[in-house]
């Protein structure tokens, strides 16, 4: 039996990463677009091989393309209860209506069905029992809240 070549691949569910943000740096409006550094202060993930925190002192570098669209650019260090780090390198994109942008950007709820949020994290590490991670592709949905970001990850099969 041959495999279908043109099947999409599968998606497996890896973790869910609550980030917890600070207030955003607003560097102001540069060549590439509007620029705002959103530092990341903890936060929490759980997921069906791992578990553990988010450790402070990673950023999220963000362009505001227009009043509408966003590329994100976060990175950060997981640890897990076992003690192993793993390192996360988030690209996004972030679009909605120019009044829900807005909202988000003053920090105000907006109905995570009203924005369309999705990444392409990297995850590595150097510890030998996650060293699967090194060899894998992932995607995931996000979704901004006042005090943090809720990101879903899932591995490409």
């Amino acid at each position: 039996m041959t495999a279908d070549r043109t099947a999409a691949p599968g998606l497996s569910f890896f973790a869910e990463v609550s980030v917890d943000v600070g207030p955003p740096v607003d560097v102001g409006t540069t060549p590439e677009g509007h620029r705002r550094i959103v530092p990341i202060t903890g936060g929490s993930f759980h997921g069906s091989r791992v578990t553990g925190k988010v450790l402070p002192g990673g950023a999220d570098y963000q362009i505001l393309r227009s009043r509408e669209l966003t590329e994100l650019d976060a990175r950060y260090a997981l640890e897990t209860d076992a003690g192993l780090r793993i390192y996360v390198h988030n690209t996004a994109l972030r679009h909605g209506t120019e009044e829900d942008i807005e909202r988000l950007n003053r920090g105000e709820h907006v109905d995570p069905d009203r924005i369309y949020f999705r990444c392409w994290p990297r995850l590595t590490s150097s510890a030998p029992e996650l060293a699967w991670l090194n060899n894998r592709l992932a995607i995931g949905t996000a979704e901004r809240h006042p005090d943090r970001v809720v990101v879903r990850i899932f591995l490409i099969d």
